[in-house]
């Protein structure tokens, strides 16, 4: 992003914008609120009078949209432009897979509501031994699985491992868990 001729009559918002090097377009107001169209009304007004110069996107935002434009509508006053973000993928929740930063990772949902990525198992080459009754007791004992109840927490999905030891590609396991 360009830097302003100067810093004269420009708006907070613009200037923080511009001093931190974040592009218009990675806005840090939600998008939809008032502040967030008033940085592009002020961007377009500084963009017009020659002293702000966008690039990239940001110059396609002002100038290919109406994004920071006002209008009424049903005696409403509201905004004729907004970006619509591409909906995420949708998750599987609830179903661990292989990768990560972990050996494995599961998206569930947390009690806001939200989607979260947890990410467990061990990166240093240990092997989960399922198949062996004597390991499955004393990991069971070591990790307190019998307490492990919240779906947010690693713990919870690595003592739930041999359950889903199949589908993570993992010998042994089945329908018990540690």
């Amino acid at each position: 992003m360009k830097k302003f001729k100067t810093f004269e009559n420009t708006n907070t918002h613009l200037a923080f914008h511009i001093e931190k090097n974040i592009p218009l377009h990675e806005n840090v107001f939600r998008v939809g609120s008032l502040a967030y169209y008033q940085l592009f009304q002020e961007a377009r007004e500084q963009m017009e009078a020659g002293t702000y110069i966008p690039e990239g996107i940001d110059k396609i935002l002002l100038e290919e949209t109406d994004i920071g434009y006002y209008s009424t509508y049903e005696d409403k006053y509201v905004p004729l432009d907004c970006p619509l973000m591409e909906e995420e993928e949708k998750k599987e929740l609830n179903k661990p897979k292989r990768g990560g930063s972990k050996k494995f990772y599961v998206y569930v949902k947390n009690d806001k509501g939200n989607v979260v990525k947890i990410e467990f198992g061990d990166t240093s080459g240990l092997k989960a031994k399922i198949s062996d009754p004597e390991a499955r007791k004393s990991f069971a004992a070591r990790h307190n699985c019998d307490q492990k109840k919240d779906k947010t927490k690693p713990g919870y999905w690595s003592c739930r491992l041999p359950y889903y030891a199949k589908q993570l590609g993992l010998s042994g396991g089945g329908s018990f868990f540690w």
